[in-house]
């Protein structure tokens, strides 16, 4: 009597305590890191429409994901190639501008702390002609010319 273990009977009433299965979310589900159940909670919230079907925050958050998915791996890109361990919004600016698709589809987007692309007008270039080097050199202003 002193070493068995007292267990309770429940009653009819389900499992016990102990016997309680872990729960299996949205995400996990359809095997994707974003919450599902959140986005479901804020579109339903949101009122874009009067109902919401169960696969569109799946699909929405796929979507949500891959795109975060894709940034991420540009601008750890452009991170790597400036030579740094961490992504700051410079390399995420650089790497939106300089993807075509990512571009165009935040084109209107001010990034905070992102500067600008660089960018040199080839008009401002000096000019660099192999022809102007072969001839004599001219002094630059007719005053100074040597006799």
């Amino acid at each position: 009597m002193e070493g068995a273990a007292v267990v309770k009977a429940t009653g009819g009433r389900g499992k016990g305590k102990g016997e309680r299965k872990k729960a299996v979310t949205k995400s996990i589900k359809a095997g994707l890191q974003f919450p599902v159940g959140r986005i479901a909670r804020f579109l339903k919230k949101g009122r874009y429409a009067q109902r919401v079907g169960t696969g569109s925050p799946v699909f929405l958050a796929a979507v949500l994901e891959y795109l975060a998915a894709e940034v991420l791996e540009l601008a750890g890109n452009a991170a790597r190639d400036n030579k740094k361990n961490r992504i700051n919004p410079r390399h995420v600016l650089l790497a939106v501008r300089n993807d075509d698709e990512l571009g165009k589809l935040l084109q209107g987007v001010t990034i905070a702390s992102g500067g600008v692309l660089p960018n040199i007008n080839p008009v401002l270039l000096p000019k660099k002609s192999s022809s102007d080097n072969a001839t004599s050199p001219s002094p630059k202003s007719p005053k100074k010319q040597k006799k």
